[in-house]
């Protein structure tokens, strides 16, 4: 508070005039060419010069592509100065004609562009910054593998070259930046159908295209997150958001923490996170010749790790290390602690201390991760193996009835595609009805099954042509309501059926509980569906969601459902821009806007959400790299073949921790189990009702819940361990709980208990239990 009060100097004030003069940029970023990064950049501009703003292109390519050209409207044109090189023209700003006619806004393409020998500037960056210090704001487009550092990579990964870059330090440049996230199989068919050329042979490959769209989202995702830490930071508040995975290894200079880096390495790369080293030493005592060879081992290691660092801190007293490590891990966001097991006694622990039993009592919104202690007895390999393929790939071997019955009924299954968004408002529905109205000129017949146009006006412009199916009027306690019409869909049989909001609930009474049940029904009748959805209705996120948020979201889609999809696809808006288009009354009506941006729509909030989204379709695109290719991946293959066990009560976090568990199976590619063993030989209606739940949540995520009895406290951990051996468990998760001295002297703490007798196994204890929910 007391900073407001603090006079500016005059460098400041300098800086902050010299802004409000600076024009605006906007960067439109696609994985590749042909990704819709133009198209959108003149829609955009027709818009604003719809508001009275005066917007000029300039250095357009349409590629001749018709849909693009349509954009161009009523758009005025500023002549470009054409030139060749090695037959192919080139367009470069007229920078003395756009600073003398001085507009609002220049649209541009091809941000990474070199201009002509003799040009004032040699790049197109140099031309747009001009522009900007000139008070002319510019949106402009780029593709990811022209970014240095990511063109490296992409070559990499798909072999495309690249000539033209700009540093990746330029998205900092700019005070928007939106990506136009675009489906390997759409490019394909405009490839097919000759609405698209490439002159890259790579561009035409379905796991190519998956791999830059994957490097596109993450991009964006870290930018996005780079942007959530400084508000967060602004707001006071600390600790990780929630929305991205930051891991923190803590090791010592011993022969195992090579291998303590490479499993942290392994975590971070399939959570998608950076990766912290922290070692401590004591600076009153010099390093052995032994420790310093670990030491520089250690470093060069961390060295070869993209998004890794390696500090050392100092300490005084073994006792101090769990404080200062919980201290240094919330002032960096870390989201998982990772360590070793404690090799301690029990009477070792009493004289010198539990780290593990002290970060325990410290940790508050942070899992710990403790590593298996399985180097000595096996031997445990260092670098990571390829993923056991589960399937027989025996061409030969005859398939079974139901296997028969599964390929007929999945190739008589309508296509499923899936908008995806951070937030109501961000134009799902409206891209969902431009292909719509796109589909039957290519003569493929497209009907709406359902549609929320929430009164939006450019949503209810897009429907055009298009027939919609009445909906079924039901009554429901004396009031008349409407919901989507299955029977006269599959009955009016069309090729394509619109659907808005997948995580819908129906009135009660109806044929299915939930819309995607009725959208199954509609793709087993050979229909195909487009429909829309938001980030966080998706059902193994809404404890992130409400974490980010403060808003527990009773709508979910289970993730399966997404994982149907045969393509999904991501409508990306800036936070700003959605809290514009809220204030001009295109999401909520008037009375409701304010307290919108006050609650769900608050910057914070936006951002989070954002890039949430981001993260979670980067990971669908993995999983799909994963499953066309062998080693397609851009996470890598998991070390070994996995088997989750999850430990559950009937605690109200119980949920959680399903959810916990799934997520890190699926990413894993492994079986699960929930547990949950109990001293109660009965149960009341309402506990029974409470184990139906978690048996049903369990199997909707694909896992196994199993009940077991125990005759006192001090077995329970005994008969997890137990359990988790006999289906040879390589990860047990477990829920923390606080405990006061009493408790754990009268029942034991199952969780020490578990890291005691559990060593052969990683244990995950995961963070944000109260003593009441044990």
């Amino acid at each position: 508070m007391e900073e407001g009060f603090r006079r500016k100097t005059p460098e400041e004030i300098l800086k902050s005039i010299s802004e409000l003069k600076r024009g605006r940029l906007k960067i439109y970023i696609g994985p590749f060419s042909g990704s819709g990064k133009t198209y959108h950049m003149l829609r955009e501009g027709n818009s604003l010069r719809q508001k009275g703003i005066d917007v000029v292109i300039c250095a357009v390519s349409t590629m001749q592509r018709k849909e693009t050209i349509e954009q161009i409207g009523c758009l005025e044109r500023v002549p470009s100065i054409h030139w060749q090189q090695g037959g192919v023209e080139k367009k470069d700003l007229n920078l003395e004609v756009l600073l003398e006619r001085n507009p609002e806004v220049v649209l541009v393409d091809g941000l990474a562009h070199r201009n002509r020998t003799g040009a004032q500037f040699k790049t197109r960056l140099q031309d747009i910054q001009y522009l900007l210090k000139a008070g002319i704001s510019v949106i402009t487009t780029i593709n990811v593998y022209e970014l240095v550092g990511y063109h490296e990579l992409a070559q990499k990964l798909t072999g495309i070259k690249v000539e033209e870059t700009v540093p990746a330090e330029t998205l900092d440049l700019a005070d928007e930046i939106r990506l136009i996230d675009v489906t390997p199989e759409s490019i394909l068919t405009r490839l097919s159908e000759g609405a698209l050329e490439t002159t890259q042979a790579s561009l035409s490959k379905r796991n190519n295209l998956g791999k830059l769209r994957e490097l596109a989202l993450r991009l964006v995702a870290e930018d996005v997150n780079e942007s959530l830490e400084k508000h967060r930071e602004e707001l006071g508040l600390n600790g990780p958001s929630g929305a991205a995975e930051r891991i923190l290894v803590s090791t010592q200079y011993h022969w195992n923490g090579s291998i303590y880096i490479r499993r942290g390495q392994q975590i971070a790369k399939r959570l998608n996170g950076e990766m912290l080293v922290v070692t401590f030493m004591n600076p009153q005592k010099q390093l052995t010749r032994e420790q310093t060879a670990f030491k520089r081992s250690m470093m060069k290691m961390t060295e070869k790790i993209e998004d890794a660092d390696f500090i050392e801190l100092p300490f005084t007293s073994r006792r101090m290390i769990p404080r200062q490590l919980v201290d240094y891990a919330i002032k960096n966001n870390v989201t998982r602690i990772v360590l070793g097991h404690s090799k301690q006694t029990p009477w070792q622990e009493w004289v010198r201390g539990s780290i593990a039993n002290s970060l325990m009592k410290l940790v508050n919104n942070m899992d710990l991760f403790f590593i298996a202690d399985t180097a000595e007895a096996k031997g445990e390999r260092i670098l990571p193996t390829s993923i056991r393929q589960q399937h027989d790939t025996n061409p030969y071997r005859r398939l079974s009835e139901t296997e028969v019955k599964e390929q007929i009924s999945r190739i008589k299954r309508g296509t499923f595609k899936v908008y995806i968004g951070a937030a109501p408002g961000v134009g799902k529905t409206y891209t969902m009805l431009r292909e719509g109205n796109v589909l039957p000129r290519k003569g493929i017949q497209v009907v709406i099954g359902l549609l929320e146009t929430h009164g939006r006006q450019e949503t209810l412009e897009q429907i055009g042509d298009l027939y919609t199916i009445p909906r079924k009027v039901a009554d429901y306690r004396g009031t008349r309501l409407e919901e989507m019409d299955v029977d006269e869909i599959i009955r009016h049989n069309p090729e394509v059926v619109l659907v808005d909001e997948l995580a819908h609930t129906n009135i009660p009474g109806s044929r299915n509980k939930k819309r995607y049940e009725d959208i199954l029904e509609i793709l087993d009748a050979g229909i195909s569906v487009i429909s829309t959805m938001n980030v966080q209705h998706l059902e193994s996120l809404n404890d992130a969601v409400e974490q980010l948020t403060g808003v527990r979201v009773r709508e979910t889609v289970p993730d399966n459902i997404l994982r149907l999809a045969d393509e999904v696809q991501l409508i990306d808006v800036a936070p700003n821009a959605l809290q514009q288009r809220l204030r001009e009354g295109k999401i909520y009506a008037a009375n409701k806007v304010d307290q919108a941006l006050n609650h769900f729509f608050k910057t914070g909030n936006l951002i989070a959400l954002r890039e949430l989204a981001l993260r979670e379709l980067a990971d669908d695109v993995d999983e799909r790299l994963e499953a066309w290719e062998r080693g397609g991946s851009l996470r890598g293959p998991w070390r070994r073949q996995e088997v989750i066990f999850v430990c559950v009560t009937l605690s109200a976090r119980a949920e959680s921790l399903i959810r916990r568990g799934f997520r890190i199976a699926h990413r894993l590619k492994a079986c699960w189990y929930v547990h949950f063993v109990t001293l109660q030989s009965e149960f009341t209606e309402e506990e029974q009702k409470r184990i139906h739940d978690l048996q049903q949540l369990t199997r909707r995520f694909g896992g196994q819940f199993e009940l077991q009895y125990a005759r006192k406290p001090r077995e329970v951990a005994q008969k997890l361990l137990e359990k988790a051996n006999l289906y040879a468990s390589t990860q047990m998760i477990v829920g923390q709980t606080k405990q006061n001295v009493w408790q754990r002297m009268l029942t034991g703490s199952t969780v020490k208990s578990i890291l005691k007798y559990g060593r052969h196994m990683d244990v995950l204890v995961v963070s944000g239990f109260s003593q009441k929910e044990r």
